[in-house]
């Protein structure tokens, strides 16, 4: 005899980037183990493959993980492990006002959203003539840096792959018209000033955030501790 089918609920939410309602499922086991042993193996690109595949399989394929931006394939992930183990997760942070006392903390996952800069520009004027469009990083974007890379020289190569297209004058330039080491070059042609703006466009574009209040228990002293990003809320 043949076991029945359980049926698996479905939510709606709206994507950051598009604001699209689009239906989502909780994962099952069999995906769940998959993220774990991502998880476990502490390999970048794994957990990375994992994810998307997680994402775009308990979206019903209404979202190519692998295409989308960073910050919406982590809000999704977060509204699906929401419904599927829990919205309340355990972190331990560190006090802000000693650098060392950690307290455990309890996060309600439906609380965290996608946090926008009223500074953010996807458009860069570099010249009075020559601008420069960037689209937003994706998970696959950081696969395949080096471990031992240095901050600035993963930011420059994020800089690289995340150009959409030039506009020179009356002339756009787009990115699949480019190559890497012509991008280089121009990125090198920078001056500081130039390089401030186009890293303001990383450092204020939409992220997964959430502020939590602690207490440090040895000093008492109040405190704010900024969560950004996916790992944060992986403990």
């Amino acid at each position: 005899m043949a076991l029945p089918k359980l049926k698996t609920p479905e939510y709606k939410l709206l994507v950051p980037s598009t604001q699209e309602e689009i239906s989502y499922r909780p994962f099952l086991v069999k995906e769940q183990k998959i993220l774990m042993i991502a998880h476990e193996s502490d390999d970048e690109k794994s957990i990375a493959d994992a994810l998307s595949k997680l994402v775009s399989e308990c979206t019903f394929g209404s979202i190519d993980a692998s295409k989308s931006p960073m910050f919406d394939v982590e809000y999704i992930f977060l509204q699906i492990r929401a419904k599927s183990v829990g919205s309340e997760v355990k972190l331990n942070i560190t006090c802000p006002d000693d650098g060392e006392t950690q307290v455990e903390v309890n996060v309600n996952i439906e609380d965290i959203n996608v946090q926008r800069s009223v500074e953010h520009k996807e458009v860069i004027d570099l010249t009075d003539d020559i601008k420069i469009k960037f689209r937003y990083p994706r998970l696959s974007d950081h696969q395949g840096f080096p471990p031992n890379i240095g901050d600035f020289e993963r930011m420059t190569r994020l800089v690289n792959i995340c150009v959409e297209s030039v506009q020179s004058g009356e002339e756009t330039i787009n990115y699949v018209d480019m190559t890497s080491e012509d991008i280089d070059d121009f990125i090198d042609s920078f001056t500081g000033d130039q390089l401030i703006q186009v890293l303001k466009f990383f450092e204020t574009m939409p992220k997964v955030r959430h502020v939590v209040n602690v207490v440090n228990p040895v000093t008492k002293v109040k405190g704010e501790v900024l969560l950004e990003g996916i790992e944060s809320f992986l403990e």
